[in-house]
Order: C-alpha cells, then sequence, then structure tokens
C-alpha cells in the first residue's frame, strides 16, 4: 500500500482496545465480507480482483466470471483471454485476468484444484500479498489473521487502537494488542467499520459505538 503514513495517535490502554472492539462486536455479532464468493477458490479469486477497486465493482464481475469459470481447472483453461471479458468494469483488469490465468493453472498443477491453507503458498501465487492471504486464511480456513487494507490502517492510526507507519506494523501491532478471542473477527469488524463509519474523508463519530475510547481529537458533530 504506497501511500503515506497516517499521523500516528497515543494509542490507546489495552483495556480501551478491549472495550473498542467489544463495542464494535456487541454492535455486529456475526460480521461478514462485502465480497460475494461460495468457496475458497471464488473468495481467492475475489480478494484478487478487489485490488484497487471496492468490492460493489467485483460483485458486478464475479456472478458471470464464476458461471463461466466455477473451479480452477476451468478457469485455467479459460485463460487470461477468456477471463479478460468478465472482469473489464473492474480496475487493471488486464493484469488480474493474466494473474487469475497463472493462478488457477499453479492452483491445479501444484495443489490439484484446491487453494491452500498455507500462508507461503498463498503468497507464491499470482496477484496473491500478504494482504490477500490473510483474508483467505481468515475467511476460508478460520485462521486467527489481521488483513490490513487501507480501511483498518487507518482506523487503527485515527484512532489510537493500534498506530503504525506501516500496514505490517500495525499488522503486528493489532495481533499484539486485541483480544486472542476477538481476533479472528476483528479483520471484519475494522473494514467494515472504516468502511462505512470510520470513513476517510468525514468520519461519522457521532453515531460511533467506539468514541469514548477513541484518541482522534477532531471527532465530527452530528450534522444538524
Amino acid at each position: 500500500m504506497a501511500k503515506p503514513a497516517a499521523p500516528r495517535r497515543r494509542a490507546m490502554t489495552l483495556a480501551e482496545v478491549r472495550a473498542f472492539i467489544d463495542a464494535l462486536a456487541a454492535a455486529n455479532p456475526d460480521p461478514r465480507s462485502d465480497l460475494q464468493y461460495r468457496d475458497p477458490f471464488t473468495l481467492l479469486v475475489a480478494v484478487v480482483l478487489s485490488a484497487q477497486a471496492t468490492d460493489a465493482s467485483v460483485n458486478k464481475a464475479t456472478p458471470g466470471l464464476f458461471a463461466a469459470a466455477p473451479t480452477p481447472a476451468a478457469m485455467a483453461a479459460l485463460g487470461a483471454a477468456g477471463i479478460g471479458p468478465h472482469i473489464r468494469t473492474i480496475g487493471l483488469w488486464q493484469g488480474k485476468a493474466r494473474n487469475l490465468a497463472e493462478l488457477a493453472r499453479l492452483l491445479v498443477e501444484r495443489h490439484g484444484g484446491e487453494v491452500p491453507a498455507d500462508r507461503a503458498a498463498l503468497e507464491a501465487l499470482p496477484g496473491v500479498g500478504r494482504k490477500t492471504a490473510n483474508v483467505v486464511m481468515n475467511v476460508a480456513f478460520g485462521a486467527a489473521t489481521m488483513a490490513v487494507d487501507t480501511h483498518v490502517f487507518r482506523v487503527a492510526n485515527r484512532t489510537g487502537l493500534a498506530p503504525g507507519a506501516t500496514p505490517r506494523a500495525v499488522e503486528d501491532a493489532l495481533v499484539a494488542r486485541l483480544p486472542p478471542e476477538r481476533l479472528r473477527l476483528a479483520h471484519h469488524w475494522l473494514i467494515l467499520h472504516g468502511r462505512y463509519c470510520c470513513k476517510a474523508r468525514l468520519p461519522e463519530c457521532w453515531r460511533c459505538v467506539g468514541a469514548p475510547w477513541c484518541r482522534y481529537p477532531d471527532k465530527t458533530p452530528q450534522p444538524a
């Protein structure tokens, strides 16, 4: 994520971290990804496509793609030329089509057509970095991983939940500071909170359930 580091806040205490994440959990006890998928393979494809694109744009494109290529073998057979027309509405679609074709081929060749639950094996696939691997391991396989996208990075720094200058620093801080029993679902709580409440341009602090513990000094009041 090639963006300037967000301003660092004084970190919450561990008691405040627990209170903040408990408040998010109480407000959304069963958080789910906004991406539409039906198995580990379609999740992996959707997450790869979501890089520098909105989940909404991905969800518009994937039904046709998954109908044409529901398995790694079918997607490998489709190839980049066949994948491309299904994802033209998504940013960087040419490169993503090539990555998906090669990713599918390698899943068949190296993993018998199954998505591996191993980080190193996932990151060896084209178009799959640490964030994507964390999402797949968390959502598909129930691992207590923390994927740091722009939303999580912003929320962690703005609130003081886990300040850090890089996505990896924020990831490590969140893993260390969040209550272990909350870690697996915290990925969803923080992404959704950043997307719909703690927004980039104007956070909606007046309706934030975590506001009592947030270190952000310029909380926005409720509009008149």
